[in-house]
């Protein structure tokens, strides 16, 4: 698999604590953003993601093809003004 990102830990990032959640019959686990990355990505209260397990070290986070079409849009409105 070719990647198609390239990402550098040391200049920039924002940690986030994994958690998990035991329950008689079942655990959830969770990862929250922090808000400024949310912002950044513009994302949509009760917007659908999928999570791609790339390798044991990285998740990579895909948004629908909807979402961003929305947000190239919004883009392009922006840069005409």
């Amino acid at each position: 698999m070719t990647r198609l990102y390239n990402i550098n830990f040391k200049t920039m990032g924002y940690p986030t604590k994994i958690q998990l959640i035991k329950r008689v019959k079942s655990e959830q686990w969770y990862i929250n953003f922090p808000s400024a990355v949310a912002q950044a990505m513009e994302f949509e209260r009760g917007e659908v993601a999928e999570w791609l397990i790339d390798d044991h070290q990285r998740l990579v986070l895909i948004r629908s093809d909807e979402a961003v079409s929305s947000l190239k849009k919004k883009l392009q409105k922006k840069s005409k003004v």
